[in-house]
C-alpha cells in the first residue's frame, strides 16, 4: 500500500497545482447559466450597482446611462435580475436587492459569489433624522450601523452603560414607568477574512472610495419636482456624515430625534449597513448615496411622497453615475 501512494503522489500533486490554474466557475457544471456566467467575468472586473427598490431602479433606467452588453444584457439568478453592461466606459452589473436587510445582504453575496466584482455602488432613498438635511438632499456617510438589533430589558432592570431606549421616557403627558421597559442596542458579529469576529456597532466605508467621492463636492443636483413646484432651496451633497439601517420604516418624531440625539444619525433606511457588512467580510469596497425623500415623521412637505421619492432617487442616482465616472478616470 505504501508502495502504491508512493507512486500516486506526483500525479496527484501534478492535478492539483493544474487546478490552481484553471479557470473555476461559482455555478455547477450541470447549471445552465454557468457558461454565460464564465463568458461574463471574461470581461471583468465589474462594478456592482445595487438600489432596493423599483423607484430607484427607474431611475436608472429613465437616465439612460446604463448601456448594456449587447449579447448577455442580463441574466435571472436565484429570482434576482442581473443587469450586464457599462456606465461612463465602467464596466457594471447592477440588480435591484428588494427592501431591507435580508434581501440586501442575500443580493450583495450572490453578486460577490458569482460574478468578477471590484466594488460596490449603493444609492437609494432615506429619512432624514437631522434637521440640517432636507428634501433632495444626497448623504454620503462615512459610517453605518445597523440599530434594529435590540435586547429587550425585563421591567424594573438596571440601567447599563450600552446605549438604550426607554419606552416610560416618551409617556405622556408626563414621564413614567411602562410595562414595555426598555430595549438595549445590540452589536453585531462581524467576520472577515484572515482576522477573528469581531464585535462592531459602527461600520465604515472603504476611505479611499471616500476621499475620490468628496472630489464631487458642490455637484449640482435637481431642485424641481416637475414644471410646477420647486423646492426653495437648492440641495446639496453632504460628505461624513453617520447613517443607521433597521428593518423598519421610521415615520416617527420621537425614534427620530433619539436616533439623532443617541448616536448622532442623520439618516435612515433600511439596506446600506447589510450591503455594506456583506461586502466588507471578503473586503469588497463600498460607497453609499442616499437621498432623502422624506423627514422619518418631522415636519410633512406639502407634496406628494411619490414626488419626493422620485427626486431623492433621481438625485441619489446622479451623485452615484458621477462617482462610477471618476472611478473610471483612475483605472
Amino acid at each position: 500500500m505504501a508502495e502504491f501512494t508512493r507512486r500516486r503522489w506526483p500525479a496527484m500533486f501534478l492535478l492539483l497545482q493544474l487546478l490552481q490554474w484553471l479557470p473555476s466557475s461559482p455555478l455547477p457544471v450541470t447549471h445552465p447559466l454557468r457558461t454565460a456566467v464564465d463568458l461574463i467575468n471574461e470581461s471583468g472586473p465589474f462594478l456592482g450597482l445595487v438600489m432596493a427598490f423599483s423607484d430607484e431602479a427607474n431611475a436608472l433606467r429613465s437616465s439612460a446611462a446604463f448601456v448594456p452588453r449587447s449579447d448577455i444584457p442580463w441574466l435571472d439568478l436565484y429570482g434576482r435580475r442581473f443587469h450586464v453592461g457599462r456606465i461612463h466606459g465602467v464596466n457594471v452589473i447592477y440588480v435591484m436587492s428588494g427592501q431591507r436587510r435580508l434581501n440586501a445582504g442575500i443580493t450583495v453575496q450572490i453578486l460577490l459569489d458569482l460574478f468578477d466584482v471590484c466594488g460596490i455602488v449603493h444609492y437609494g432613498i432615506a429619512g432624514s433624522a437631522n434637521d440640517s438635511l432636507s428634501f433632495g438632499d444626497v448623504s454620503v456617510p462615512k459610517f453605518i450601523a445597523y440599530t434594529g438589533s435590540w435586547t429587550w430589558m425585563k421591567f424594573g432592570s438596571l440601567e447599563e452603560v450600552t446605549p438604550e431606549l426607554s419606552f416610560g421616557s416618551y409617556s405622556i403627558p408626563q414621564k413614567s414607568e411602562n410595562l414595555l421597559s426598555k430595549v438595549k442596542f445590540k452589536t453585531e458579529e462581524f467576520y472577515s477574512v484572515s482576522k477573528v469576529m469581531e464585535e462592531v456597532f459602527w461600520l465604515q466605508v472603504d476611505p479611499k472610495w471616500f476621499e475620490l467621492a468628496q472630489q464631487l463636492e458642490g455637484l449640482e443636483l435637481q431642485q424641481c419636482i416637475n414644471e410646477t413646484y420647486c423646492l426653495p432651496e437648492a440641495p446639496k451633497v453632504v460628505f461624513g456624515l453617520k447613517a443607521s439601517t433597521g428593518d423598519v420604516f421610521v415615520d416617527n418624531a420621537a425614534y427620530r430625534k433619539f436616533l439623532f440625539m443617541e448616536f448622532d444619525v442623520s439618516t435612515v433606511d433600511e439596506e446600506s449597513a447589510a450591503i455594506l457588512m456583506t461586502a466588507m467580510s471578503p473586503g469588497i469596497p463600498v460607497m453609499v448615496f442616499r437621498g432623502v425623500s422624506d423627514l422619518a415623521g418631522g415636519e410633512e412637505a406639502k407634496w406628494s411622497s411619490t414626488s419626493l421619492n422620485t427626486l431623492a432617487c433621481e438625485n441619489a442616482l446622479r451623485v452615484a453615475l458621477e462617482f462610477i465616472a471618476a472611478i473610471g478616470k483612475q483605472s
